[in-house]
């Protein structure tokens, strides 16, 4: 006798399950509803039966809060969900995930499979999407002129960003001519080079009212714009095929223009942040530029720069003095030899060795200019050469081709051994236009 293995019933159930869910877990069933239970719990319980078999249906709770119409007895439904079996008694039954009436189920194939298509071409390519831009200045409006969302987008864009110009561009939004002239109207304000952005909205409504949304000639339209497209259309549970091809999907026409549209409030409050800052940074910069004025004009008073200075100017009055006495002493000798030859003119007293004298006289008093000329010229040539070295020589015009005296800041001694400075030590630059502190990374002795 064979033997074979022996389940017991919640085995055999828990088997069923698995085969039932891992087969048939993403089906679409239509029937009528009946026998519909509405527990505390949110959860529906009901039958969906045709002319000739019915199936126990379950929708849990979190399922049902999306559904955009009210489940009644008799009701013909279309319902996606998977197959299970409900182990405590052994019922076979189907979880329902998502529901609709029967009305629109062949419109949610259509949408379903053309959404697949247009996906696997790329249309819905993130990599695609154009980035909004931050401040338009014209922001192009494609929907019906007489519509609610209209006035929501104008009520929204005049609260938050009234500066930006808004352009119209009327259109039918449903019928069954809306998706041709949807096209139209979003092909007029992509072509239009102003255009910054472009909003395509309207309210909400059934699935058959949002159709020109879902048609592939719109969806190719918002594609092969050059213009960043924001779409809001319906409420935040409708999606169109025209959500998933545009640059950004808004869940309804406010929340799209709340998107392009920067808030003013929020820009006026930035602004004032950054005067506030550049006022700061403006301040402490004119104090800071105060504190090193003053530091330098404290340094020109200090006896590392001013001591120099008072030693050539000392030089330059003990040259102007010895050249003075120097001159003076010239000159008092030859007017003492002026007066000795004038004394010997009188005594000798004959008119000839008077004249002679006198010219004799004539000529001394020449060569006495000539030789003052001649004694002078040199000292104030000299004189001139000197106060040029001064000059040139002197410690301005030494920081002036590029030097600088290098103290130590504790001891104000000038440095002028590379081997005296060791790694770390702080100095203090004096360059032809201020001073400034360093700190000493390496020093190397010629």
């Amino acid at each position: 006798m064979t033997h074979h293995k022996i389940y017991s019933v919640s085995e055999l159930n828990q088997i069923a399950r698995g085969l039932l869910e891992n087969r048939l877990f993403d089906i679409q069933i239509s029937g009528e509803i009946t026998n519909l239970v509405k527990p505390d719990s949110g959860h529906l319980y009901f039958t969906l039966k045709d002319a000739r078999a019915q199936i126990k249906c379950a929708m849990f709770r979190n399922a049902n809060l999306f559904l955009r119409f009210k489940p009644e007895n008799g009701a013909a439904i279309v319902a996606r969900g998977k197959v299970s079996l409900y182990e405590a008694r052994g019922d076979y039954q189907f979880i329902a995930e998502e529901m609709q009436p029967a009305g629109t189920g062949a419109l949610q194939l259509e949408f379903e499979a053309l959404k697949q298509r247009l996906w696997q071409e790329g249309l819905f390519s993130d990599t695609l999407k154009k980035p909004l831009p931050e401040f338009p200045q014209k922001i192009a409006i494609v929907t019906s002129a007489t519509g609610a969302a209209i006035r929501d987008v104008l009520q929204v864009l005049e609260r938050r960003y009234p500066l930006a110009a808004i352009m119209l561009y009327p259109t039918p939004v449903q019928g069954e001519d809306a998706a041709g002239k949807i096209v139209n109207a979003l092909q007029a304000a992509d072509s239009h080079p102003d255009n910054d952005v472009i909003l395509l909205c309207r309210g909400g409504g059934s699935i058959e009212d949002l159709w020109s949304f879902n048609e592939e000639t719109v969806a190719r339209a918002i594609y092969h714009c050059t213009t960043p497209v924001v779409v809001g259309v319906g409420h935040e549970i409708d999606f169109t095929i025209a959500d998933f091809a545009a640059d950004v999907r808004a869940p309804t026409p406010s929340a799209a223009a709340e998107l392009v549209s920067p808030d003013q409030q929020t820009l006026k409050h930035r602004l004032q942040q950054i005067t506030t800052l550049l006022e700061r940074h403006l301040s402490d910069g004119i104090s800071r530029r105060k504190s090193q004025l003053e530091s330098l004009l404290r340094q020109l008073d200090s006896p590392h720069f001013s001591r120099p200075l008072h030693h050539q100017a000392q030089r330059i009055d003990e040259l102007t003095l010895q050249l003075t006495s120097n001159y003076k002493h010239r000159y008092t000798h030859q007017q003492q030899r002026y007066q000795h030859s004038h004394q010997r003119l009188i005594n000798a007293n004959p008119v000839v060795l008077l004249q002679h004298q006198h010219k004799r006289f004539q000529q001394l008093t020449q060569r006495l200019a000539t030789l003052a000329t001649s004694l002078n010229q040199p000292r104030q040539t000299r004189l001139k050469q000197l106060d040029h070295a001064l000059k040139l020589l002197g410690p301005t015009a030494t920081l002036n081709r590029g030097y600088a005296i290098i103290t130590q800041p504790e001891t104000h001694k000038i440095v002028r051994d590379a081997s005296t400075l060791h790694t770390g030590d702080k100095i203090s630059c004096q360059i032809a236009n201020g001073t400034f502190s360093a700190t000493v990374h390496a020093s190397k002795p010629s």
